[in-house]
């Protein structure tokens, strides 16, 4: 699969996030395609889910580093969860086990940008693209 056609790229959701939460800006129910992953009516919107849950992570599970953090994210049944951290360390520059503070704009968003380079193999958003997200999760 060409990175351009990455089913989270396509969804407007390049976290791949699963059904479950009634997220803001999803696609009418008409509309869905997709039975597995969310799919938004825009990137910022799939952004938006992305930050809304790394907060949900650090303010209700505890979990301030990027080993917790993509551990929940990416479990190991349906993961290779070490190949993941190991790309996030890499692509944030931030080490594994460093404790983040995931409601500072900076550290959220190169958190946020490794997550989709890791679930899409590349990141096509421009800054702009991000900060309208981390508008949209302020609200």
């Amino acid at each position: 699969m060409k990175a351009n056609n990455a089913r989270g790229i396509r969804n407007n959701n390049p976290g791949n996030i699963r059904w479950g939460d009634h997220w803001r800006g999803l696609v009418p129910q008409l509309q869905q395609t997709d039975k597995a992953f969310c799919q938004f009516v825009s990137p910022e919107y799939g952004i938006r889910a992305m930050m809304m849950i790394l907060k949900r992570y650090q303010k209700q599970h505890g979990l301030n580093t990027i080993a917790g953090i993509i551990h929940r994210w990416a479990p190991p049944e349906e993961n290779d969860t070490q190949a993941y951290i190991n790309s996030v360390v890499t692509v944030t520059g931030i080490p594994a086990h460093k404790q983040i503070d995931v409601t500072d704009s900076a550290t959220m968003l190169k958190l946020v940008q490794a997550i989709i380079v890791h679930e899409n193999g590349y990141q096509p958003y421009d800054a702009s693209v991000l900060q309208r997200a981390e508008k949209l999760a302020h609200e």
